[in-house]
C-alpha cells in the first residue's frame, strides 16, 4: 500500500468517527422506572425528651437505643408507629439516644 493509500484509509476512519450535529444516532427514550418506597428520601427520625419521656417521630419499625456514658447499652426499644412517646425507666444521669443515624445526648434529672 502506498502512502496516499493509508492517509485516505486513516480520514475515512476520523470521518466516520465523528458525527455531525443532527446526524447522530439518538437511542429510544427510556421511561423513568416507578418509584418505590425504598427509592424515596426517609424522613429523619426525630428524638425529644421531656423528663424521662422520650418522644420518638418518623422511626416506625427501627430501635431506640439508649446508652450510658461508659457506652453500656442500658436498653433497646423497637419503635412500632411513626409517632411514639416512650417512659423510660432511667436513674438520675446523662445518656446517649440513638434511632438509626440520629443520636442525642440527654440528662434525665
Amino acid at each position: 500500500m502506498t502512502r496516499q493509500h493509508h492517509r485516505s484509509i486513516a480520514v475515512a476512519a476520523i470521518i466516520m468517527a465523528v458525527t455531525l450535529p443532527g446526524m447522530a444516532e439518538t437511542a429510544p427514550a427510556q421511561q423513568p422506572s416507578p418509584r418505590t418506597a425504598a427509592d424515596m428520601p426517609q424522613e429523619e427520625p426525630s428524638i425529644s425528651v421531656q423528663g424521662t419521656q422520650v418522644h420518638v417521630a418518623a422511626a416506625a419499625g427501627q430501635m431506640l437505643e439508649v446508652y450510658d456514658l461508659a457506652g453500656v447499652r442500658v436498653a433497646a426499644i423497637r419503635i412500632d408507629s411513626e409517632d411514639s412517646t416512650i417512659a423510660l425507666r432511667l436513674t438520675r444521669g446523662c445518656y446517649i439516644l440513638r434511632v438509626g443515624k440520629v443520636v442525642r445526648k440527654i440528662s434525665i434529672k
